[in-house]
């Protein structure tokens, strides 16, 4: 039986674990097992070196999905990869290793799932004003993508962390857009609330803090005030989602287009097994990962 590694820190708790075997059936994919690795976060390197040759040396082993350990395990394991994409190198993780023709790929996807993603909602061309609060890895990708793709006129990042900003500054700067980026260190919400009063009408706010699923609250207080007309991305669909909450509280009054993280889960795991196993998923084959997949979706939180 072939063997598809997902590698993270409690891969049992994910609903991908479950949802496996319905998508491997609906995409057709064969014979094939998911199989969880669980590592401690900063694990050391030849933990993550193991790993990586384990799967490289095993003729049934397709690839990975890799989340927490993206950063960690490229750089531990750079010497074992016979290829590295663009997206990788640009921002030196990577989230997906796929053999081809008996190499080992190694790749970095977010780029393009939150694209596809962002797509299904935003309207990209024309793009106005972003605020993204948070600087990590699925921050990075998403600004990224909008910076290639020219899909905003402006770009203010804010986190709590100097260093994270500088890595992403390194990363902007390669892209060599004349998009501005402001980089703000800030862990207070009033000053977030503030940045989004300061916005534009039909600007895009995104929560990339983790806050609301890894840690509790929100990035913001309760008295900020949306953009009118504007779009509100929270990243997670599970946990307590206060952000997702103090968005729908202003949906009607304010016109906003309001959205989880649920879509962009379904199109980060869509965009990896399309490389590890070399097949196209989109038009009907997402639609039907998609209905595989309601059965673990938690139920929406509503504005009250």
């Amino acid at each position: 039986m072939q063997t598809f590694t997902f590698i993270g820190v409690t891969t049992g708790q994910s609903a991908a674990t479950r949802l496996f075997p319905a998508w491997a059936k609906e995409l057709g994919l064969g014979d094939v097992r998911l199989q969880g690795c669980d590592l401690p976060i900063h694990a050391k390197p030849e933990r993550y070196r193991d790993v990586v040759a384990q799967i490289k040396a095993d003729q049934n082993a397709r690839g990975a999905l890799i989340t927490t350990h993206k950063v960690d395990l490229f750089e531990a394991c750079r010497d074992l990869f016979d290829e590295v994409d663009e997206y990788a190198q640009l921002c030196g993780e990577t989230s997906c290793l796929a053999k081809r023709d008996g190499r080992l790929w190694a790749l970095a996807t977010d780029p393009i799932a939150s694209g596809r993603a962002l797509a299904e909602f935003y309207p990209e061309k024309g793009g106005g004003e972003v605020l993204c609060l948070g600087a990590g890895g699925s921050a990075a990708a998403i600004t990224v993508h909008l910076i290639q793709a020219r899909a905003a006129s402006s770009i203010t990042v804010v986190n709590r962390s100097a260093h994270r900003l500088e890595a992403m500054r390194e990363i902007h700067a390669k892209l060599g857009s004349d998009i501005a980026v402001r980089y703000v260190e800030n862990s207070d919400p009033r000053t977030n609330d503030r940045l989004i009063a300061e916005l534009a009408p039909g600007s895009l706010v995104i929560n990339a803090t983790g806050m609301g699923k890894d840690t509790p609250g929100s990035p913001i207080t309760d008295a900020a005030v949306f953009p009118q007309g504007g779009y509100v991305w929270e990243l997670n669909y599970r946990g307590e989602l206060e952000f997702l909450r103090q968005a729908r509280r202003q949906e009607v009054s304010l016109r906003l287009h309001v959205e989880d993280g649920w879509r962009y889960f379904i199109h980060g795991w869509a965009v990896v097994m399309e490389h590890v196993f070399d097949t196209a998923i989109n038009g009907e084959k997402l639609i039907q990962m998609a209905e595989a997949s309601q059965s673990e979706r938690p139920n929406r939180t509503s504005s009250s």
